[in-house]
């Protein structure tokens, strides 16, 4: 078995960043630290346009598990560093094919980044092919060959390959700013939050709990959701709102098709002064349009009317089969299916507006004092850390 010591991995979408290239590589270098931290034999090199990982007798399964969750990484390939040199190429290269017996049928892609090697591509491809043919019994195939070996000649060295793995793609974690996320339980709003991340966006995360008419599992299931993208990510914050008196108000004074227009703009001004006080650029929620009442373009629109912050809905445009798979993708939904309702299912009306209008909603809350309800909802929050382990760190946290 032909036995590779080193990754590559390569950026993809980064390559367009222009001068602040070298700031997105840094993070994200940073970041793939951070996730294979548990991988104590690996060494690290980091250049202008790729990021090598020698393997020193590390897992490479277990290392390429860890490594495919990490946002900004375009692919990455098994390489098998080589002397700069043809003899020490050919020979390599011919070891590397003959190493899977499956094989009938190959081509050769050289790629010369560094120009000071005196031998051109084409000519590569021409020296490496005739001797695996000399030596195999192995026929070239330049349309659909069984394997693909490449070179890859640069100043860092040269590399061989025969496979590229697909990373998450998007930016690296933590250069897009941060965004709070409006996180309910359900599946939508971890796809969302998970979405944010990849776009290079950290997130922190907001539950309404409203006991004893929610419990305990509810903020236990948001919590294991919430870990679920934290691991090998970040730490993750969870801002807990004890929403009760406030949602109770609400159902007094509010006619019930109402309630749930209502309720959704006391979250939304709520989580907008959370998101101020944790020095968040945006709100983030999981709906989707027209999934439920409250999700329709009009319903949005009033909704959104009572806060300034931008919120960002990252799958508004997908129907539930796509969620549900991203979900199942990314380890959330079998959490997020688990029977604890929340907040915004426990008084759900038999009838909820589908086009609400604004000026009803404001007439309504004029029925009672929300402000020193939000207030309140704010000052009593409870702030968790999450760090993707299954022990969670509580601390008081006021705004």
């Amino acid at each position: 078995m032909f036995v590779f010591d080193s990754i590559l991995v390569r950026f993809g979408e980064l390559n367009t960043k222009g001068k602040n290239k070298k700031d997105f590589i840094l993070q994200l270098y940073r970041n793939i630290k951070f996730a294979l931290d548990e991988f104590k034999g690996l060494d690290y090199v980091k250049s202008h346009d790729r990021i090598y990982i020698k393997l020193n007798d590390e897992d490479p399964t277990l290392v390429s598990n860890v490594l495919k969750e990490v946002s900004g990484i375009a692919s990455f390939s098994f390489v098998y560093k080589v002397d700069e040199d043809l003899d020490a190429i050919k020979k390599a290269t011919l070891e590397l094919v003959s190493a899977d017996e499956s094989v009938k049928t190959f081509k050769v892609k050289t790629k010369r980044a560094n120009k000071n090697f005196p031998i051109h591509s084409d000519d590569m491809n021409r020296h490496i092919a005739g001797n695996i043919l000399a030596n195999t019994s192995l026929k070239v195939d330049v349309h659909n060959p069984d394997a693909t070996i490449a070179v890859e000649i640069r100043s860092e060295g040269t590399f061989v390959y025969t496979k590229k793995i697909k990373g998450a793609g998007g930016y690296p974690l933590g250069v897009g700013g941060k965004s709070l996320l409006l996180m309910s339980g359900g599946i939508d709003s971890p796809v969302a939050g998970y979405l944010m991340m990849k776009r290079g966006v950290k997130i922190e995360a907001i539950h309404f709990a409203s006991p004893p008419y929610t419990s305990e599992q509810a903020v236990t299931k948001v919590k294991d959701l919430l870990n679920v993208l934290a691991k090998r990510r970040c730490e993750i914050k969870l801002h807990i709102v004890p929403f009760t008196k406030l949602q109770e108000k609400i159902y007094e004074c509010c006619d019930e098709s109402y309630a749930i227009t209502i309720m959704r703009r006391m979250m939304y001004r709520i989580a907008e002064g959370v998101a101020k006080g944790r020095n968040c650029s945006a709100l983030v929620s999981g709906e989707s349009v027209g999934q439920v009442a409250s999700q329709t373009l009009e319903s949005m629109a009033t909704i959104n009317e009572v806060i300034k912050m931008p919120m960002i809905r990252p799958v508004a445009v997908l129907d539930k089969l796509e969620i549900i798979d991203i979900a199942q993708r990314i380890g959330t939904y079998e959490i997020s299916i688990r029977p604890y309702i929340d907040c915004c299912t426990i008084f759900t009306p038999v009838s909820p507006v589908t086009k609400p209008r604004a000026h009803v909603a404001r007439e309504y809350e004029t029925k009672f004092d929300y402000e020193t309800l939000v207030k309140e909802c704010i000052e009593n929050i409870e702030t968790i850390v999450l760090d993707g382990s299954n022990t969670d760190e509580s601390i008081d946290e006021f705004f």
